[in-house]
């Protein structure tokens, strides 16, 4: 995998994810301080969930990248505040980048460990939504991935298209996209027709309903 590539994921996803957070931590009315941790813990948290399972030091302890990206993206929000927080679409535009290109970077760090390609599906799922679920805690809402909406499957869906390439020898940049191709997919087809996985409900609960 050409290294350039894989550094341009991380740097967009980081400023997707960093403004996905900042903005909806805007909306909350945060102060700047405030605004920023949520952003940077949006941009880092799932990438620190995997390194530390898989036995490595975080990635944002070496490298200030991830912190100056961070702060980028308080200053975009900053100037384009009012675009912004008035329109959800721009949040979901910016989150499902995010979650798209974080699986992949994800899955490439996993691999490169060498570990196996289901550890690898895990690894990427929880890089790309393990910030959003910390980013929702922060602001005080249930975290997205425990609600009907599809969310951490689309990454799953996107390892598993990884994983089917790589085993037909297409070459691991194609791979790439393919994986971030599908995330960004799904989501879409989730929110515009509404999909998502049954509810589990509580027996009384299912009895209420019927009666």
């Amino acid at each position: 995998m050409d290294i350039t590539f894989i550094n341009v994921c991380d740097f967009i996803g980081t400023l997707a994810f960093a403004i996905s957070g900042i903005r909806l931590a805007s909306a909350k009315h945060f102060d700047l301080f405030g605004a920023y941790v949520v952003g940077l813990t949006t941009a880092i948290g799932g990438g620190t969930m995997r390194d530390v399972m898989l036995g490595l030091s975080p990635f944002w302890m070496t490298n200030s990248f991830y912190l100056i990206c961070s702060a980028i993206a308080l200053v975009w929000v900053i100037i384009f505040r009012k675009l912004l927080v008035r329109q959800n679409n721009t949040w979901f535009l910016f989150d499902t980048i995010g979650l798209a290109l974080f699986t992949v970077t994800g899955m490439e760090k996993t691999l490169q460990a060498g570990f196996p390609f289901w550890t690898a599906i895990i690894m990427g799922s929880i890089t790309g939504a393990g910030g959003g679920v910390l980013r929702d805690v922060f602001i005080n809402e249930v975290p997205l991935i425990f609600r009907k909406e599809i969310y951490a499957l689309a990454c799953v869906i996107g390892g598993f298209g990884y994983w089917i390439c790589a085993r037909y020898i297409v070459p691991p940049l194609y791979c790439s996209i393919i994986c971030a191709s599908l995330v960004i997919l799904m989501r879409f087809l989730a929110v515009r027709y509404r999909l998502h996985l049954p509810v589990l409900k509580a027996e009384d609960e299912s009895k209420k309903a019927q009666n």
